[in-house]
């Protein structure tokens, strides 16, 4: 590998891991910009590593498989629960899409690693927004039930 292509690869990293992140940190989540830059950057120079040290005689996916499990740490790490309700999933969730956009951009896939972060990012803003009106609904509805339950 090019000194050039690993450049390449490491800022096609840090890049989609930071407009992820630019994301979550705009939406004021806990693992924000510089979380999804690191972990994105991370995977990437873990599978670099792999592709070098395996050029000839090993296989990079085993690598891969590791980010995938360390990343459930780390995502675990981020989830809490106050009573019934349960926080950080969707950041736990976005944490480990990071890490698959720095596995992509280690192994040089950079345009699919880049459609890859713009659905993740079109997933976590659109969805907010249809979580935000399914919500109002639910709650609506559970007023005018509330509201017929008194007249009856």
């Amino acid at each position: 590998m090019l000194v050039a292509d690993f450049i390449i690869r490491v800022v096609v990293a840090a890049l989609t891991g930071a407009s992820v992140g630019l994301e979550r940190q705009w939406n004021n989540k806990s693992a924000g910009l510089r979380t999804n830059t690191l972990v994105s950057l991370g995977a990437c120079i873990f599978v670099i590593t792999s592709v070098l040290t395996t050029q000839e005689t090993g296989d990079p996916s085993r690598v891969i498989g590791q980010v995938v499990s360390g990343m459930g740490f780390l995502g675990a790490g981020v989830i809490f629960r106050h009573g019934l309700n349960v926080q950080g999933l969707t950041t736990a969730a976005t944490l480990w899409c990071s890490a698959s956009l720095g596995c992509m951009a280690g192994l040089g896939y950079y345009t699919f690693a880049v459609i890859c972060a713009v659905l993740v990012i079109a997933i976590n803003l659109s969805f907010k927004l249809t979580d935000k009106w399914i919500y109002h609904k639910r709650k609506h509805k559970k007023y005018e039930e509330e509201e017929h339950d008194e007249f009856e």
